[in-house]
C-alpha cells in the first residue's frame, strides 16, 4: 500500500487564499518570463515544486544572478543571490498590491529592477497589481496541505515520465493556470491552430499528450487530474481508462480524461491508481493518434501489468 495524498480542504474553504496565492505566483511568474532565455512551449516560464513549495529556476536580471523561492513550510518569499538571502512573510492580511510592492523594493535593493506586465493572465481577476487589495487571504494550515499534495503529486509525475524515451516536458507548475503538469510529445509537428494567441500557438505546435493536476476552481470546484491529446484524434473518447471512476469529459469542442483527487487519495493503493490513470489516459491518445510506440524503455514499462501501448 503507498501513501495516499493530504486531504485538501473543501474548495470553498479556501478559494480565497487559493486566489491570492495564485496571484502572487503570477507576480514571480511574470518576473521569471523577464529574466530568462526563451524555451519552446514556454518551458522557461514555469516554476517547479521543490522540498518547501515552488521555486523559479536561476534567474539572471541586471546582471544579478537570483532565484525566488515560495516556503510554504516557513511561509515566506524568498529571494537568494549569490551573496544575499531576503525574505517576505506569507501571512494574511498581505494583499496583492502589497506583496508586489514588497517584492519590488526587495528586488530593487538586491540590484534587480524587473519590467513587467504588471496584470493577471488568464484568470477571472482583472485588477492590476499594484491596485489589487481585494486578494488578501492567507490560510497557513491549507497552504501547507496544497504543498503537501503539490509534493506527492510531482514525485508520482516524474516516476511516469520515467517510463518515456521520446521528448517530454519537466513536470511543472503552470502559473496561467496554477497546475501542475507533465506532456510526452509524438515527434511530429501538430497543424497550425487557427485564431489563437501567440502563447497558445507557441504551446501547441506540436503534437502532445499532456497530464496534470489541478486543486480546483471556481468553475470546477473540486481538485482532479486531467490528460488530454493535441490533436485530438479520431474515437479519443471510446478509449477505456483506468480506473474505473475516471471518464471522459468536454471542454469546450475538446476532451478530457479526467479523475477525482479524493479517488485517489482514499484508494487502497492511491499511486498505483494515479499511475493506472495516466498510463490508460496516455495510451489513449497515443493508439488513436497513431504514436510511434517505440518511446518506452522496455526495461521500465509500468509495473504490476498496467495498461500499457
Amino acid at each position: 500500500m503507498s501513501t495516499a495524498p493530504p486531504e485538501l480542504p473543501a474548495y470553498a474553504d479556501w478559494a480565497d487564499t487559493k486566489d491570492t496565492l495564485h496571484l502572487w505566483t503570477q507576480i514571480v511568474g511574470k518576473i521569471q518570463l523577464a529574466s530568462t532565455a526563451p524555451r519552446n512551449h514556454w518551458w522557461h516560464v514555469t516554476l517547479r515544486v521543490d522540498e518547501h513549495g515552488y521555486s523559479t529556476q536561476r534567474l539572471l536580471h541586471d546582471g544579478v544572478h537570483f532565484r525566488i523561492s515560495f516556503d510554504l513550510v516557513q511561509h515566506r518569499l524568498v529571494v537568494r543571490t549569490r551573496d544575499r538571502e531576503e525574505a517576505i512573510p506569507l501571512r494574511d492580511g498581505l494583499s496583492v498590491s502589497g506583496f508586489y510592492y514588497e517584492l519590488e523594493a526587495l528586488l530593487r535593493e538586491l540590484g534587480v529592477e524587473v519590467k513587467i506586465k504588471a496584470e493577471p493572465f488568464g484568470v477571472p481577476m482583472t485588477t492590476p497589481f499594484a491596485d489589487d487589495t481585494e486578494h488578501a487571504s492567507y490560510d497557513a494550515a491549507a497552504v501547507e496541505r496544497f504543498r503537501d499534495a503539490l509534493v506527492w503529486v510531482d514525485d508520482a509525475f516524474c516516476e511516469f515520465q520515467s517510463w518515456f524515451d521520446g521528448k517530454a516536458s519537466p513536470v511543472q507548475l503552470f502559473w496561467h493556470s496554477f497546475d501542475l503538469a507533465t506532456a510526452r510529445f509524438s515527434g511530429r509537428s501538430a497543424p497550425p491552430m487557427e485564431g489563437v494567441d501567440p502563447v497558445t500557438a507557441e504551446a501547441y505546435s506540436h503534437e502532445v499528450i499532456s497530464c496534470g493536476w489541478w486543486a480546483g476552481d471556481r468553475a470546477n470546484p473540486y481538485s482532479a487530474f486531467y490528460s488530454y491529446t493535441h490533436p485530438e484524434p479520431d474515437d479519443l473518447t471510446g478509449q477505456r481508462l483506468l480506473p474505473a471512476e475516471a471518464s471522459w469529459e468536454q471542454t469546450g469542442t475538446t476532451h478530457q480524461a479526467r479523475l477525482r483527487y479524493d479517488v485517489v487519495r482514499k484508494a487502497d493503493d492511491p499511486r498505483g491508481t494515479l499511475l493506472d490513470f495516466l498510463q490508460s489516459s496516455y495510451a489513449a491518445g497515443a493508439r488513436t493518434a497513431d504514436w510511434p510506440f517505440q518511446h518506452f524503455h522496455s526495461s521500465w514499462c509500468p509495473p504490476r501489468g498496467r495498461v500499457s501501448t
